[in-house]
């Protein structure tokens, strides 16, 4: 039951560096069409800071905030398909065109169209989200805690770009570049589907939270830290001289990228996540050229991304535990943007 009329939110208020602060703002109302969702666990993304520096679109006044778990706790007379107080997770591609050849070939997640919640429209850094719509919606089972469940997009992405996209395959040698959420989770989602060996390339010193933690993460067979090791070596050591046979790219630093292409084998795949935040790189190109190597890119997720990585996170095969440094009320926002920044944070998770 709705107890308010107002509710705090985390708002970025306009255009430009800075521009974000708690508000006290009216509760959403809803259309026939619309449901409302009570958050309960809302994650913070790297994307929530490019729009506190300015470097990702928005529009503003808007509430961040894109990765949540919540129960419904209001829905419009035409919704049929949900019940009030269903535990719900909902993908960010909402009011996609669905008229584009995009959206009419099952991709409306690259839809020019689209505002996703906390950057196009409101977001889940506040007690209640409203979601237009519920065909977006997935189900979370009573096993898997809100906080579990707030990591369900996160992990989407992980699912969409080493399972699906990057063509994972049984008994694969996974390296992974970047030991940020994404990193550790694709990781873990390569473990998960099918790798024999998982590697993960690490920069940092001997105390450095990310390199303890990829340590810690059972999945993950073999840790490489670039200060102390020469990753390529360790990988044709293990590979007997071939390489491994998938790379994941999800540090979006030129060297990272670089370091991808001396990693993966001839006729191998580079899935790259990771991004530059910079117009143009240089990159070794007929290195990829002569090893004949697929280079996939990606961006968003799938609409069949999800219902996996909600099984995978139901089934215990991702720690979620090892990636969650930080909890705490909306009100920690400032301290936990700041701790991120400075990798002082690996995932920290709000409850409006």
């Amino acid at each position: 039951m709705i107890q308010s009329n107002y509710m705090k939110a985390l708002v970025k208020t306009a255009k430009g560096e800075g521009f974000l602060e708690m508000r006290e703002v009216p509760v959403p109302e809803i259309s026939d069409t619309e449901v409302l969702i009570e958050v309960k666990a809302a994650g913070i993304c790297g994307t929530d800071l490019h729009i506190y520096h300015d470097t990702f679109p928005y529009w503003p006044p808007v509430i961040l905030g894109h990765e949540f778990s919540g129960i419904i706790a209001a829905k419009g007379k035409n919704i049929t398909e949900w019940q009030i107080g269903d535990r719900v997770v909902g993908e960010p591609h909402t009011l996609a065109c669905g008229k584009c050849w995009l959206c009419r070939t099952g991709n409306r997640q690259m839809c020019l169209n689209k505002r996703s919640p906390g950057w196009g429209i409101n977001g889940c850094f506040a007690k209640y989200l409203k979601y237009p719509q519920p065909e977006l919606l997935h189900a979370i089972p009573v096993d898997l805690s809100f906080e579990d469940a707030a990591l369900v997009e996160p992990l989407a992405n992980a699912v969409t770009d080493v399972l699906e996209r990057g063509s994972l395959k049984t008994g694969d040698f996974v390296a992974v570049i970047g030991s940020g959420p994404i990193g550790l989770l694709a990781a873990m989602t390569a473990k998960a589907g099918g790798a024999n060996q998982v590697m993960i390339i690490v920069k940092g010193g001997s105390e450095d939270l990310r390199l303890s933690t990829a340590r810690k993460i059972k999945s993950i067979d073999y840790v490489s830290n670039v200060e102390q090791d020469d990753p390529i070596k360790v990988i044709m050591d293990l590979t007997n001289g071939r390489g491994a046979d998938l790379v994941v790219e999800a540090s979006g630093s030129p060297s990272g990228i670089s370091l991808a292409f001396q990693a993966v084998r001839k006729l191998g795949r580079i899935t790259s996540i990771g991004l530059t935040g910079k117009e143009k790189i240089e990159f070794p190109y007929d290195t990829g050229i002569f090893k004949a190597i697929e280079l996939i890119f990606n961006l968003s997720t799938s609409y069949t991304s999800w219902d996996k990585a909600i099984r995978l996170l139901s089934s215990g095969k991702i720690d979620t535990q090892a990636l969650i440094t930080h909890r705490g009320g909306i009100e920690k926002w400032e301290e936990f943007f700041m701790d991120m920044e400075k990798e002082k944070a690996i995932k920290a998770i709000l409850f409006p």
